[in-house]
């Protein structure tokens, strides 16, 4: 997938199965091979992801697409609060 980076800053992120992540803030390059390597989202669903900061980081591999919004495959049973089963 090829897209201008700064495309993606600002996008709101969500599952394929619809359910809001958050919202790209920055980008985390891997200098060597020269590609993306991880999203840096705030704003982040609080309701799904018990987070003690201010954001996530979503390692790129699980990006399904990036348009109009970031598409991330459906790993949210992995980062659900305990006691949320």
């Amino acid at each position: 997938m090829r897209t201008e980076l700064t495309s993606l800053f600002g996008l709101d992120i969500y599952t394929v199965n619809g359910i809001y992540v958050g919202k790209v803030i920055d980008l985390i390059i891997d200098v060597e091979s020269q590609s993306v390597s991880g999203i840096i989202a705030n704003h982040v669903n609080t309701d799904v992801f018990d987070v003690a900061g201010d954001g996530i980081i979503i390692p790129y591999r699980w990006v399904v697409t990036a348009a109009d919004i970031v598409l991330i495959r459906d790993v949210i049973r992995r980062f659900q609060k305990k006691g949320d089963d």
